[in-house]
């Protein structure tokens, strides 16, 4: 009687996952707790949009994780980027930036997912299978605020300095606030000390503000507020 040769063990493929963060202990640190998971895998570290987007080309991974603050570039149009590329990527921020600021645009970007590099590892794991399942992964009580402002009635919401001011406007006003001077915001994002008093300027005529003054006491207000 013949007997049937027995199966082989199915090995479950791990998803690839792409890494972007400046910061290269940041990207050590979370490929170490990725690649302990059976399903997942690292396949890839960028510290820049130029980087990203040729490791991308080269090798589209399942899930793209993204800073908003990289290396001579902004998170937020890298995601931009990667969306009008590839409309089908899914992608994940993790970063220190607080998500009551940042979440909304993140979403707008492209992204599935945000969520601050503080949150304990199981959390982070969580987010990284919610959104390589295609299901959004926001902190509840933001997601709930997106909704309602999503679903409110035009005109119905006060108009806060998150919705009047561009991406890059809003990380000026945010690293104001928190007490930055103009130099440290340059530093910060990479881009020009004149560039950034460029950026006051449009920030106060959008906020219909006199001075550099009323900008920092509006700004450090809203920012304990947010």
């Amino acid at each position: 009687m013949s007997r049937q040769a027995p199966t082989p063990r199915t090995v479950k493929k791990r998803a690839r996952i792409l890494l972007v963060d400046d910061h290269p202990l940041v990207r050590e640190r979370l490929a170490e707790v990725i690649n302990r998971e059976p399903d997942l895998l690292v396949t890839g570290e960028a510290e820049d949009r130029h980087e990203a987007i040729a490791l991308i080309a080269a090798k589209p991974p399942d899930l793209v994780i993204v800073d908003l603050t990289l290396k001579n570039s902004d998170g937020l149009e890298l995601m931009k980027d990667i969306r009008a590329r590839w409309p089908k990527m899914r992608m994940l921020v993790v970063s220190m930036h607080d998500e009551s600021l940042y979440a909304e645009r993140v979403i707008r970007a492209g992204a599935l997912g945000y969520i601050t590099k503080q949150e304990a590892t199981r959390k982070i794991l969580l987010a990284i299978r919610r959104v390589l399942a295609g299901t959004l992964y926001l902190n509840e009580k933001i997601a709930n605020h997106i909704i309602s402002r999503l679903t409110a009635h035009a005109g119905t919401l006060a108009v806060t300095p998150g919705e009047l001011l561009a991406d890059r406007e809003l990380q000026v006003f945010e690293l104001t606030g928190r007490g930055l001077s103009t130099r440290e915001i340059a530093n910060r994002l990479h881009i020009a000390v004149k560039t950034v008093e460029t950026y006051r300027a449009r920030i106060r005529e959008k906020l219909r503000l006199k001075d550099t003054s009323e900008l920092l006491q509006l700004a450090i207000s809203w920012s304990h507020k947010a």
